[in-house]
């Protein structure tokens, strides 16, 4: 079925890349009936000439953000202009194959996902303090989401259209895109599942990744927090000043000297704590997302 799948790819100065897999990719997508998008980033190199150059091909759609606006931006400029049922995101620097994109969509329609992730389990090509970095994250979700997801940030994905393009004005512009979206996922009790792929080395350009990156994307994710489940933020600290605090009160009650003002201070925090954790919880509440009328297929006979 022809248009069945869209490909986006953000690209920042992705020169060498481009030149090198731009034509195999629309091969590959005249041979599958998919269509290309690529999001130029605000490049300073030559990414922009290379996509003028394939700007009449029928399957690719090229465009280009004046000024650098971040990974996640381009992909939602990307993903919002999908009309296909499905579609997939994948990096330009070549480290992914598209090959593995029909493996990806097989799980999907198979397992009935809603999110497919391209997990990099088999050959990483992350260095080292990108993995420990990529582990941190992983750590920090799995303790304030309970999620088990192996490859959180690949940026190798396939999306039903209609549920991330609902998703997208939650999403961040930079690259905690990645992150978020499947925090989103999951949050939502859509299905997510994972299917093993291998990488390649960056062909060309240079990555932007940074520990900036990861502290972005740790804030990113306690934000997330807290629009979905900020009782888990609010009560585990109400407690702690709470116990704080009658233990602080309780030598001088033993010892007949009354009650410590600064007992009573960190009990009163405690209290004031718990009661915005409440408040805050219940904006949360008005404000999550309903996908029940996506979420909720038909049942089609035998």
């Amino acid at each position: 079925m022809d248009d069945l799948l869209t490909i986006v790819i953000p690209a920042y100065n992705e020169q060498a890349s481009l030149e090198a897999n731009l034509p195999v990719w629309l091969r590959a997508c005249e041979d599958q009936g998919w269509q290309l998008i690529v999001v130029d980033d605000g490049s300073s190199d030559g990414t922009e000439q290379i996509l003028r150059a394939h700007a009449r091909h029928p399957r690719l759609q090229a465009f280009r953000q004046r000024a650098n606006r971040g990974y996640g931006n381009a992909l939602k400029a990307g993903l919002s202009r999908a009309v296909s049922p499905y579609v997939a995101t994948m990096d330009a620097d070549g480290q992914h194959q598209l090959a593995d994109v029909a493996r990806l969509l097989e799980a999907m329609q198979s397992r009935d996902a809603d999110l497919v992730i391209g997990a990099r389990v088999l050959n990483d090509a992350s260095g080292l303090y990108r993995r420990a970095g990529k582990g941190l994250i992983r750590l920090i979700a799995r303790m304030l989401f309970s999620v088990r997801i192996q490859d959180l940030n690949s940026g190798f994905k396939l999306y039903r259209t209609e549920i991330v393009q609902r998703l997208l004005p939650l999403c961040p512009g930079s690259m905690a895109f990645s992150d978020v979206v499947t925090l989103l996922h999951l949050n939502l009790a859509l299905r997510v599942i994972e299917v093993p792929v291998e990488t390649r080395s960056r062909q060309g350009g240079q990555s932007t990744i940074n520990t900036m990156t990861a502290l972005d994307t740790l804030q990113e994710i306690v934000n997330l927090l807290m629009w979905f489940k900020p009782l888990r933020i609010f009560l585990p600290a109400a407690a702690i000043l709470l116990l704080l605090g009658v233990g602080w009160a309780l030598p001088f009650l033993l010892a007949g000297r009354g009650m410590s003002g600064f007992a009573l201070l960190l009990m009163l925090t405690g209290l004031l704590t718990a009661m915005l954790g409440l408040l805050a919880e219940q904006l949360a509440a008005l404000r999550r997302v309903d996908l029940s009328d996506i979420s909720a297929r038909a049942i089609a006979p035998e």
